[in-house]
């Protein structure tokens, strides 16, 4: 006589979890290798997920997705610590139908991820590990603060233009600015009615103790910089001109390892140095610079490519050579391409950088 089995076993069969990833909750879908399961919501915790699968579907090998987003990477960790074989995924990467666009939700979104990754579409995105993330999250702290500062900056001064408060002479170069004259001067020397004596002197304040934690933060970078993990290559770095201790933490904290690129190509597409493309048939046409990639490396190259024209003279008659044809603001782009290629040659055959000489 047959006994019935009550016991499920999944063992080597796949499993696809979709995944829409939002603060409260996460829409998920989960698909076998032939068929749609269910869509469902849940509580944003992987153990939940994770509980559900091993009752439904016990021994299975389990493959989920999610687009990369505000929660960052942290989504990702546990449910790689849960068993779930996890990727983060760039959104722009989804294949997406026209319905799919025009009606979106939750499911839908979750159901595409999940067919996707079934179809073996997708692409997975670089999860840098937990130290680089910490490391980077100390760097734009700082990027933070430095914009913080500017805009209290901008304020206190558009307080005083608007009571009509002109510079002294001392005063009328901006270089001059914020010393310790400067900050005396907006203490002991300008006169106005008591609200308004009160918001500048709120204003000052708010400077100051913005400074402190700049001060404060800037320590800590540096002390970042000093550990066995970045010295080397940050003083490597340092050797390119227009690279210095803040702008190679930057990079280091993003790059990690100059290993997992092939070549200066696939680095300058993680940046996002590289054109648009539009061509078809016989036309060919390169458009601006892409939009994807990391825009605080974008963002740091440019700045240091500016300084590199002044020092480095092969960048700097390449990049007079580019202005005979071109904008100002698009030859740097191209100067900071080949900035990234020196900092590529740098990392990878680990020696320092000598400057060009023009013959």
């Amino acid at each position: 006589m047959l006994n019935q089995r009550k016991e499920l076993n999944f063992e080597g069969q796949n499993i696809y979890i979709g995944i829409d990833v939002h603060l409260k909750s996460w829409t998920v879908t989960i698909l076998t290798e032939t068929m749609p399961h269910k869509t469902f919501t849940q509580p944003p915790q992987a153990q939940i997920l994770s509980a559900y699968l091993n009752e439904h579907f016990p021994n299975a090998d389990y493959y989920s997705a999610y687009e990369a987003g505000f929660c960052g990477f942290s989504a990702h960790y546990h449910l790689q610590e849960c068993g779930i074989n996890n990727i983060v995924i760039n959104p722009s990467d989804v294949p997406t139908s026209q319905k799919e666009k025009w009606q979106k939700n939750d499911p839908v979104d979750s159901r595409k991820i999940a067919r996707a990754l079934r179809s073996k579409e997708l692409i997975a995105i670089h999860v840098p590990d937990k130290k680089s993330l910490s490391d980077r999250s100390l760097i734009r702290m700082r990027s933070s603060l430095v914009k913080d500062m500017t805009r209290f900056k901008l304020r206190l001064k558009s307080l005083l233009y608007f009571y009509g408060i002109r510079f002294p002479k001392e005063f009328e170069n901006s270089n001059t600015h914020w010393s310790k004259r400067f900050i005396k001067w907006l203490r002991e020397d300008i006169v106005l009615d008591t609200s308004a004596r009160q918001a500048l002197d709120l204003f000052i304040k708010e400077v100051e103790n913005q400074r402190i934690l700049l001060l404060e933060v800037n320590k800590k970078i540096r002390h970042l910089c000093k550990t066995k993990t970045y010295k080397n290559n940050i003083d490597l770095l340092q050797s390119i001109p227009g690279i210095g201790i803040t702008s190679a933490i930057v990079l280091m904290t993003h790059i990690e390892t100059i290993d997992r690129f092939k070549n200066t190509d696939y680095l300058a597409s993680y940046v996002g140095l590289i054109p648009n493309s539009h061509s078809s048939g016989e036309s060919e046409n390169k458009g601006e610079m892409t939009f994807r990639g990391q825009n605080h490396l974008k963002a740091i190259l440019v700045e240091s490519s500016w300084v590199a024209v002044r020092v480095d003279p092969a960048l700097s008659l390449s990049y007079n050579t580019y202005i005979h044809r071109m904008q100002p603001n698009k030859a740097i782009i191209r100067i900071a391409r080949k900035l990234l290629n020196r900092i590529y040659y740098v990392l990878k055959n680990q020696r320092e950088y000598v400057c060009g000489v023009v013959n």
